[in-house]
């Protein structure tokens, strides 16, 4: 129902923006189009067309909008949006155009689509093939732009990484095979974005990394005082289910595991305290805690959700419940945001849309101040901020 949910969607983002009345604002989407992208398209159409026009929008006078929409070639296409809106008491914001080399100030409202290899202002890449889980073309890779604003230069990266392609496989070890390639991919992203051939400036990730509970440690837990029964299949002997059964009480069932089932005879231990029980088992940026940093969680598990507009707070029993979603930073990014001892609210990390469905995941933002002349330690400013 993309009509429906559109408008759902679109009616809590607005109220995050009037919430929180940012100045310089990044909205990032992956999967844009959704699965079926070629039928979407109409629909994505009127979705930005709606952004840039709509009253809650008026005071940005300013946009960019990138859109991986060339779902023809299958070596490059992310199905990745990154918008960027500017809102009008903001004087001078500049963005890098990577091919020359330096800032240009940004005025009008500009959209870039169909094919995004031409364009300057920005990275694109996908992922290389032997990165893909049985070397089948997705849609996974990530855009950077890089911006300057109040002599702050930072890059705002848009990532979406592989999924779990089947429990039964992530169940197997501890951390899963699909752990270990997300954490490749990650590697990938960050050692590129750091490279030799641009400045280094303070760098924001975020999208959906689709970071997944540590599935072998969660069961279990879950499964603690459980018995398990496998199933295989008959001509191949190979298992395609497992259950779960207490060993008293009847031998009520409390799991069934399939490639694409994960089903629990209790959700509300994913929602009580926004999940914060299963934080534990949410392991895989401890690779990455020198290179990488993260505001506290304080959202349930962004991932997946029912995609039934009157279901907003029930997970789909498809996965186990994660924290997908994320908004991650470099730990010069992290000092540049602008903390207050008075003000807890300065700075803002959860979700949107939490009674609402949004579809199967929950958006999740970050809204935080930068001091001005924040970046001047650690950017090359009094090159970066000359008007072009």
């Amino acid at each position: 129902q993309p009509e429906h949910l559109q408008k759902n969607w679109l009616r809590e983002f607005y109220q995050v923006v009037h919430a929180h009345k940012p100045h310089f604002m990044a909205l990032h989407c992956q999967e844009f189009g959704g699965k079926n992208y070629e039928a979407s398209m109409s629909h994505v159409d009127k979705f930005v067309k709606e952004l840039l026009s709509s009253d809650a929008m008026k005071d940005y006078n300013r946009a960019r909008v990138y859109l991986d929409e060339n779902y023809k070639s299958q070596e490059h296409f992310t199905a990745l949006g990154s918008f960027y809106f500017l809102h009008e008491s903001l004087k001078n914001i500049y963005q890098f155009d990577f091919k020359a080399k330096k800032y240009k100030k940004v005025t009008g409202k500009e959209i870039y689509s169909d094919t995004l290899e031409s364009t300057p202002m920005l990275e694109k890449e996908k992922f290389p093939q032997d990165y893909f889980p049985e070397c089948k073309w997705s849609r996974k890779g990530f855009i950077r732009t890089r911006w300057c604003i109040t002599d702050c230069a930072f890059d705002l990266v848009n990532i979406h990484l592989f999924h779990d392609a089947s429990n039964l496989i992530a169940w197997e070890t501890s951390p899963s095979v699909y752990s270990g390639i997300r954490h490749k991919a990650l590697g990938y992203v960050l050692d590129r974005i750091i490279d030799q051939r641009f400045e280094k400036v303070s760098y924001f990730v975020f999208g959906d990394f689709n970071f997944r509970l540590d599935a072998k440690a969660v069961v279990e837990t879950l499964c603690a005082k459980a018995t398990m029964q496998t199933i295989r299949a008959a001509d191949t002997n190979e298992v395609v289910k497992l259950i779960f059964r207490e060993s008293d009480n009847d031998r009520k069932v409390m799991l069934q595991l399939e490639k694409k089932l994960f089903d629990y005879f209790n959700q509300d231990v994913f929602r009580d305290n926004n999940g914060t029980a299963l934080l534990e088992f949410d392991r895989e940026l401890s690779v990455f805690k020198d290179r990488l940093y993260e505001l506290d969680i304080s959202f349930p598990p962004s991932y997946p959700y029912s995609e039934d507009s009157n279901q907003g707070k029930q997970y789909m029993n498809t996965r186990c419940p994660a924290w997908c979603d994320r908004i991650l930073m470099s730990h010069s990014a992290k000092e540049l945001i602008l903390k207050s001892e008075n003000d807890e609210k300065i700075v803002v990390y959860d979700h949107i849309g939490p009674n609402v469905c949004m579809g199967d995941h929950k958006p999740v933002f970050l809204s935080f101040r930068i001091a001005a002349g924040a970046g001047k330690p650690i950017a090359n400013v009094h090159k970066c901020c000359v008007v072009q």
